[in-house]
């Protein structure tokens, strides 16, 4: 079984080694989640085990959202993915995972989605450096500068960097090591940083990176 858990982040600290090198931290809520369902080759056409994390009211929820909990005796899910499986699992719908399940597990991938940047210049959206601070550079000086040739082909080309939509999008940060793990709280803490705002839902599984 290819381990994987949802969650939250809760925010970054540091801690220390007997050395006094500082490790930046990340802290994650991670589970309890409850298999909402088991995918099957022989139904669905491929394995995964689809979880569900953090209740929701059911008043908030649809008639799908419910129909679909009751099946396994939960409550509504306010986050819902799945883990993709490279075979059969033993993991039953209706069961809890919680956070042990990383006891073994040395790395993971993290996937959440991006602090949202609104519509952004090149310098923040592409790391531009800009044109210079002096020497007839008037009020130009975030500008991207030229954008293509002239006569030939006398147009824009496809993917050039422009200003425009940053954030808010899929991030995956792979190969995270895990430093510690707290079983009585549902805390896992690994090394580095993670995509999104505190208190952002996030997918975490076991890395497939040698």
């Amino acid at each position: 079984m290819r381990v994987g858990l949802l969650g939250r982040k809760v925010g970054m600290t540091q801690i220390y080694e007997a050395d006094g090198t500082a490790i930046p931290i990340t802290v994650l809520e991670c589970g309890p989640c409850t298999v909402l369902q088991v995918r099957t080759a022989d139904r669905d056409g491929y394995h995964a085990v689809q979880l569900g994390f953090d209740d929701k009211k059911r008043k908030s929820a649809n008639q799908a959202e419910r129909g679909h909990a009751k099946k396994v005796s939960a409550e509504p899910k306010r986050y819902v993915r799945e883990i993709r499986q490279d075979g059969p699992t033993e993991v039953a719908e209706g069961q809890t995972l919680t956070v042990e399940l990383f006891n073994e597990i040395k790395h993971v991938d993290v996937i959440g989605t991006s602090k949202g940047r609104g519509f952004s210049g090149v310098v923040k959206r592409h790391g531009f450096k800009g044109l210079r601070a002096s020497h007839g550079v008037k009020r130009m000086h975030r500008h991207p500068g030229s954008s293509g040739p002239s006569a030939d082909p006398a147009h824009t080309r496809k993917g050039i960097r422009k200003p425009g939509q940053f954030g808010n999008a899929r991030v995956t940060v792979r190969n995270l090591s895990v430093v510690r793990i707290d079983p009585t709280n549902n805390l896992l803490l690994i090394k580095g940083a993670v995509p999104g705002p505190n208190g952002g839902y996030l997918t975490i599984r076991q890395t497939n990176m040698v």
